[in-house]
């Protein structure tokens, strides 16, 4: 089937009109399978459940974040292949956001009430990123889930060692952030400069920082 042809104005529209999906409490379209599902739950103390919801709510915010920085990309790229491949990573992305949200509620949290601003603020920097050019978007992309592989890392050495729902999902979510960036590096990645890749760790302890408590 022949694709219809948008205008980056059509596609600004209909990304943002996926921020509904991000702050509501269910996506109304299927998604795979939690990993965790039929784990049995570990008696956590309070504070151990406490301190594995705050960094599932950080998983949480950094795949909202995901979500516009993919969107925003697709917004300006005419390559039909690259467009299919940044949409198929952002629906294994909101696969990822859905399986921390339920994480964290099951833990007795809420997700974190800036996720609009995590969603617009990426949005802005991937749609500016893919107006210079396809090789810009992928190397975003590339340290964007470079970054994040080595967040998941640190949770998984941080998380209660009998919290295996939560580790079975950072676990699950690492190996497919690593695969999202080995993709983007084989599809013409251009390294980005250090001031550019510091400038992004910057602005993502800003988020965890943040997201930890609210």
């Amino acid at each position: 089937m022949e694709r219809k042809i948008q205008s980056p104005l059509d596609k600004l529209i209909s990304s943002i009109d996926e921020v509904r999906l991000l702050i509501e409490s269910n996506r109304s379209k299927e998604y795979r399978d939690n990993p965790a599902s039929g784990l049995p739950e570990d008696d956590l103390t309070t504070s151990e459940k406490a301190h594995a919801a705050a960094l599932m709510r950080i998983n949480h915010a950094g795949e909202v974040a995901a979500q516009g920085l993919y969107q925003g990309h697709a917004v300006f790229t005419e390559n039909d292949s690259l467009r299919d491949q940044m949409e198929k990573a952002a629906d294994e992305e909101l696969d990822h956001l859905n399986w921390c949200r339920e994480r964290v509620e099951e833990l007795g949290e809420k997700t974190s009430i800036f996720s609009p601003v995590w969603y617009a603020g990426s949005f802005v920097i991937g749609a500016a990123s893919g107006y210079f050019g396809d090789k810009w978007s992928l190397g975003f992309i590339e340290e964007t889930e470079k970054q994040v592989s080595e967040h998941l890392t640190k949770h998984l050495e941080s998380l209660p060692e009998k919290d295996k729902k939560s580790r079975k999902i950072v676990t699950q979510m690492r190996i497919e952030e690593e695969e999202h960036g080995e993709n983007a590096k084989n599809a013409g990645a251009e390294s980005l400069p250090e001031f550019v890749r510091n400038t992004m760790k910057i602005t993502s302890k800003i988020l965890t920082k943040t997201a930890y408590y609210f």
